[in-house]
């Protein structure tokens, strides 16, 4: 399957603070962080495919940046494309927020995400709203890249 055709059949549903056990299982599965799940100021969506549940993802959204984190795919379906719609579908509800820029932190994904745009930054770069949240002060090793992609 390519990524467009999952992407066709893609559906994000908002998740609510008391539904998040599921998405917190999904990340320390794969060893992502999740100590700032349930703090009321981040979006997270689970993403479905025709009706069966495929993955989640993230922002956090501060002025005209956003924190792209927390994707993640089940693994029944990883390498289907479902991880790029996820970032596309996280890209667009950035862009209606009206954020200008999409910055990351990644251990294992560099490549992955350059291929969907994203370039590697110094993290003197990084805005000190993205800077100051716990993913990129605590949660997120210090050896982690920097990412960040454009909008407009």
């Amino acid at each position: 399957m390519t990524g467009n055709a999952a992407a066709t059949r893609l559906v994000g549903l908002p998740l609510a603070t008391w539904e998040r056990d599921g998405l917190k299982a999904a990340l320390a599965k794969v060893g992502l962080p999740v100590d700032d799940v349930d703090e009321p100021d981040r979006l997270f969506w689970r993403f479905e495919r025709d009706d069966m549940p495929v993955g989640f993802g993230g922002i956090e959204v501060h002025g005209p940046d956003a924190l792209l984190r927390s994707v993640v795919t089940l693994p029944p379906v990883r390498r289907t494309g479902i991880a790029r719609a996820i970032v596309a579908a996280l890209e667009t509800e950035a862009t209606i927020a009206g954020c200008r820029a999409v910055w990351l932190l990644t251990t294992t994904s560099t490549g992955f995400f350059a291929k969907l745009g994203y370039g590697i930054c110094d993290r003197a770069e990084v805005p000190d709203a993205i800077r100051a949240t716990r993913q990129f002060a605590a949660l997120c090793p210090a050896s982690a890249t920097a990412m960040v992609k454009r909008l407009a």
